[in-house]
């Protein structure tokens, strides 16, 4: 953004509406920033930098960036927050509140004091439960039986700032982590522009309590590998939990294969069974002992194929008897 895109962006009439400005990057913050855009003056949206990625690392667009241009409206990527330049930006724009979903950087507080009523984020998960970086994929891992959306008033810490408004859904025990996150996306979408259409006269937001904390550490590509050795119910929660991304998965003769739709299986464990052995391929899956219990695994992927069900698998690539998973 430069100079003259500030000073344009600061100009002009007062519509009487809240003067916001909208900071994400991912497809979370989609719905959200299209809420904010439907209730207030948005003289800018501040996204990550556009990002190689691909086999062509061509560089990609922000869906943030994508759906703002979309809506008509100006977009700023600065690489960095500190310099005082974006908090300057942000100042000379005379804003009500800055709202942030998945933007995906801290923020200094030259910038969170920036608004005259400060700044408040859209986070799913029921704080301060999951506070952090992966708050979906943590609470499918851990086999939450609820999940939903925090609207908050930041401040320094990591989420610790107090809440406004909590939203709250119930996960479906096969629930993917990306069906959940398409799920709270829109919710975070719906609670947030109730939020901005009584804001500021909304209660003042209510501390977070200080037992029950949990931080939801960023997942990473190793993160995927399956444990045969941890029980049935925590495996079937790890591959809805890894699914999408960074994807569940396992070895067979140093072959990494892609598992998906997790399921307890209804064969009993055989006392001798060690974890990780395939106890058999039926048309309900391949079924897999555990450290506790069995687990029926319903499609996999194998490295450059397509994505299928256990049973085709199996027919053209058969398991001998005895044969474990997750040895090399």
């Amino acid at each position: 953004m430069s100079e003259s895109q500030s000073q344009v962006a600061t100009s002009g009439a007062t519509t009487g509406r809240l003067r916001v400005v909208f900071m994400g990057s991912p497809d979370f913050a989609v719905p959200s920033l299209e809420a904010t855009a439907r209730v207030c003056e948005v003289p800018l949206v501040i996204s990550q930098p556009d990002r190689r990625a691909g086999r062509g690392r061509k560089l990609v667009a922000p869906p943030v960036k994508v759906a703002a241009e979309r809506l008509g409206l100006e977009v700023y990527q600065p690489r960095r927050l500190r310099t005082g330049k974006v908090a300057r930006i942000l100042r000379e724009l005379a804003l009500d509140l800055i709202v942030v979903a998945a933007y995906g950087r801290i923020l200094p507080r030259s910038i969170l004091e920036a608004p005259r009523h400060g700044c408040v984020n859209v986070h799913a998960s029921l704080l301060p439960r999951w506070r952090g970086a992966s708050p979906i994929q943590r609470a499918v891992l851990a086999g939450d039986a609820e999940t939903g959306v925090a609207i908050m008033r930041m401040e320094k810490g990591l989420d610790t700032g107090p809440v406004y408004r909590m939203t709250r859904t119930p996960i479906d025990p096969h629930e993917t982590s990306g069906e959940l996150f398409e799920r709270l996306a829109a919710l975070g979408g719906e609670s947030l522009e109730e939020f901005l259409k009584d804001f500021p006269e909304v209660p003042a937001p209510t501390p977070q309590p200080e037992e029950g904390i949990t931080y939801a550490e960023l997942l990473e590509k190793q993160h995927g590998r399956v444990d045969w050795s941890r029980a049935a119910a925590k495996i079937v929660n790890h591959v809805r939990g890894m699914d999408p991304w960074p994807g569940a998965s396992t070895t067979r003769g140093g072959v990494v294969l892609k598992l998906f739709t997790a399921r307890p299986s209804t064969l009993a464990r055989p006392e001798q069974a060690q974890a990780g052995e395939v106890l058999g391929v039926d048309k309900s899956g391949l079924h897999v002992a555990c450290g506790e219990g069995v687990v029926r695994i319903e499609q996999l992927q194998p490295p450059g194929k397509r994505r299928m069900s256990a049973r085709d698998y199996a027919a053209g690539r058969r398991f001998a008897p005895g044969e474990r998973l997750g040895l090399e």
